[in-house]
């Protein structure tokens, strides 16, 4: 469930090559996902589509795609979607599954788009993969238009001390065993979380799209902080 209101930010190493890793995973990914997400992915792709608030005729960037599950429902509200990833793998089964989306191959550090061509980008659960993550939030405030607006869907920290506590034990103890059962590579959940534990809190990631240039930077918690969706706008 989602947790309310929006919270406003205050004003004040990749370990492992992770491209091979995704071409590793990218056949079962969206159900290794689903399962270890214990059913809630759409939960939380219900909360990006509110976020974006997408209108028929915009053309939006949904960045590190991966198989285009989160770029399917903004493309159901009518508007362009333009599903990027470095993985092949992950563009070749997307591309399978979804022939209708325009699956496109790219470098978060070096899209291959113009300046300003997007009224909104998204990434989910993708920003963490980028060696260099404030660098992936100032080009996508190059490739989004002036007043667009960018959605970072990303695991994060729970709020409560005992929430955070079993979310911990699960990280680190149940992904890598459900991921054996499930993944094609349980290795490489291995690896996920740990970057999801090392991962920013809420108020610092805000503070890195502000550092990034992105302005009214504000979150919002899904499920207590175990998710959290940060939005912002290029002014």
């Amino acid at each position: 469930m989602l947790d309310t209101p929006w919270v406003r930010a205050s004003l004040d190493k990749a370990p492992i090559d992770v491209a091979s890793m995704f071409d590793g995973v990218a056949d079962r990914y969206d159900v290794a996902n689903e399962v270890l997400a214990l059913g809630q992915t759409r939960v939380w792709r219900k909360a990006l589509v509110t976020a974006v608030s997408p209108m028929r005729g915009e053309v939006i960037l949904d960045l590190a795609a991966g198989t285009g599950s989160s770029s399917e429902p903004l493309s159901g509200r009518g508007a362009t979607v333009i599903p990027c990833d470095f993985s092949t793998g992950m563009l070749l089964v997307g591309h399978e599954r979804r022939p209708n989306l325009p699956f496109t191959a790219g470098d978060a550090l070096h899209l291959p788009f113009g300046d300003g061509v997007f009224d909104a980008a998204t990434i989910s659960f993708g920003l963490r993969n980028v060696v260099d993550h404030a660098g992936a939030l100032r080009e996508l405030r190059r490739v989004v238009r002036p007043g667009g607006r960018l959605v970072v869907c990303e695991f994060s920290h729970p709020s409560q001390r005992l929430v955070r506590k079993i979310y911990s034990e699960y990280l680190m103890g149940a992904i890598p065993s459900v991921a054996r059962a499930v993944a094609s590579n349980p290795d490489a959940y291995v690896y996920l979380a740990e970057s999801i534990a090392a991962w920013p809190d809420q108020p610092t990631l805000a503070g890195h799209m502000q550092d990034a240039g992105w302005s009214g930077v504000e979150w919002q918690n899904i499920h207590g902080g175990i998710v959290a969706l940060h939005r912002a706008r290029r002014t």
